[in-house]
């Protein structure tokens, strides 16, 4: 895949995700690239996957640019950027890659990090299930956990037609599209939150908090206030480290009365696959001991190869049971619900 393919490649999965701009930024950029830019040697460089499954090399490069569109930086791109229509796009992005060209070249370092709010969506049904089915505390353990936002699922409330989860007066509010049965009635209980990313971002650090804004879409304003409003409630606690070095950690010591729950949203799939077949290996040898006084409950929102977002799996023990929860999108707009109840 080529730079200019990588470009058109993502401004189609943008524009499938509701962001008309983004579709145009990324089709601008695939348009007028040239080897003049001063990014452009080191990306044309660039060694495996520049696309969506790999280093995500216009997505870095996007969240660059809307970084110094939040940050203030640059005011002539700024006014290229909703809620301001854009006249004169071209002309603001390439001014800003050579005006710029340390700040980017230092924030094409590290793949996005969007710790998507609306995901937690799917963790609430996923706790409400859990909850009504063993009432028990709830241990937390997150895999890529990035800022560590979807950690405080239980802290947001999920709206949605008929019924209202989650503390009421929450800050942050998910109401996304919904069909399919409605969870159960249960009121989860974390009693630790923990997550692991090899690079996990501060959010109440303002340089780590404009990382996780500058990767959300500028022209979907609410998610920017959504994220807003979880940095501001967040207080879990984050380690940096090998994911599967650390959940073998996590898994040797299973607290009584406590159900430990093990998840992760859109990250699983970028572990190589060593690391999966040794962290499947570890789940499933944990829960062969677990009991239904320390049961192990692994889910995972993740792509499945499908073009309808994200497949929505639970493995639970004790028996090892397979679930089907259901499907949602991979930014939670809507989730499609599968079961009531779990076995």
């Amino acid at each position: 895949m080529t730079l200019h393919d990588a470009f058109r490649d993502q401004a189609g999965h943008c524009a499938r995700l509701g962001s008309p701009f983004m579709e145009v930024l990324l089709t601008t950029l695939a348009d007028n690239w040239h080897a003049d830019i001063p990014l452009a040697p080191r990306l044309a460089a660039w060694v495996g996957d520049i696309g969506p499954a790999g280093a995500s090399l216009p997505l870095r490069l996007a969240g660059g640019l809307h970084a110094l569109v939040l940050s203030g930086q640059d005011q002539q791109l700024a006014e290229q950027y909703p809620p301001n229509a854009p006249t004169a796009l071209w002309p603001a992005v390439e001014a800003a890659m050579f005006t710029h060209a340390a700040f980017l070249e230092a924030w094409m370092d590290n793949a996005p990090q969007t710790n998507e709010v609306r995901r937690s969506a799917a963790l609430i049904a996923a706790g409400q299930l859990l909850a009504a089915r063993f009432a028990l505390p709830i241990r937390l353990s997150e895999l890529g956990a990035s800022g560590g936002l979807n950690l405080m699922w239980d802290k947001f409330a999920l709206a949605l037609p008929n019924d209202t989860y989650g503390p009421s007066g929450a800050s942050v509010t998910l109401s996304p599209d919904w069909t399919g049965p409605l969870p159960p009635a249960a009121t989860p209980t974390v009693s630790e939150r923990r997550g692991v990313d090899l690079n996990p971002l501060n959010p109440k650090d303002a340089d780590d908090a404009l990382r996780l804004l500058a990767y959300l879409w500028p022209d979907q304003p609410e998610r920017l206030s959504r994220t807003r409003a979880a940095i501001a409630l967040n207080e879990a606690q984050l380690d940096k480290a090998d994911a599967v070095a650390w959940l073998e950690e996590r898994l040797a010591t299973p607290e009584q009365g406590s159900l430990h729950l093990v998840y992760s949203t859109i990250a699983w799939q970028y572990f190589p696959k060593s690391a999966q077949a040794r962290g499947t290996e570890l789940l499933e040898a944990a829960g062969a001991r677990a009991t239904e006084n320390t049961p192990l409950a692994w889910f995972s929102m993740e792509n499945d190869g499908a073009t309808d977002g994200a497949a929505l799996t639970l493995r639970l023990w004790p028996g090892d049971h397979h679930v089907e929860i259901g499907r949602a999108d991979f930014h939670g707009r809507w989730v499609q619900m599968a079961t009531a109840a779990l076995p």
